[in-house]
């Protein structure tokens, strides 16, 4: 199981450096849908099919038709730079700002983990106190026989609207994108 894990790590990664690579940005596009349906294979393998199924409807399914909806108002190719950076020039003082936000926050999100319990572990605080009670009183609280319906519709209810929510505020700022952009061309 773990090697299918690294398998699927490394497959993510090379996705993801093709991806940016990419001149052509359809080509990006496409690449980036298929990292979302890898990424929804790893939440399989992790037992979370309600996240890998929002995952492949959401990552790979919608924000790829959007994407390609925008493309149609942009150019697709990107284009060249008009100077070369040098080895010792490599990245402006933005780009280093950026660099160092992405790696103290990993760090952070690693260091976060060290506490976390094993993976699985069923003496974990979410095994030995959470899952009873969800199994005890989700009937009787939501009225749902099934307990995945009622965690996600009732008990986390506000977070799944969250979730649309931002799936809606996407789609309106790509249009609102597309607009302008079709606005510029005339």
């Amino acid at each position: 199981m773990i090697a299918v894990d690294f398998l699927l790590l490394l497959l993510l990664v090379i996705i993801a450096v093709a991806a940016i690579s990419a001149k052509d940005i359809l080509t990006s596009i496409m690449l980036l849908g298929s990292y979302s349906l890898v990424i929804a294979m790893e939440w399989v393998l992790l037992n979370a099919v309600d996240v890998a199924f929002t995952e492949a409807a959401v990552g790979a399914g919608i924000s790829t038709i959007l994407m390609i909806a925008v493309l149609t108002r942009v150019p697709r190719f990107e284009k060249e730079p008009k100077e070369q950076k040098h080895f010792f020039n490599l990245f402006n003082r933005s780009e280093l700002l950026a660099l160092a936000t992405v790696v103290i926050t990993g760090v952070l999100l690693i260091s976060g983990t060290w506490d976390m319990p094993a993976f699985g572990d069923p003496n974990s605080p979410a095994n030995s106190y959470l899952s009873p009670e969800y199994i005890e009183r989700s009937y009787p609280q939501t009225g749902s026989h099934n307990i995945v319906t009622a965690v996600l519709a009732s008990y986390r209810g506000y977070d799944t609207l969250g979730e649309t929510t931002v799936v809606f505020t996407a789609a309106i700022c790509l249009i609102l994108l597309i607009r302008s952009y079709k606005k510029n061309e005339r």
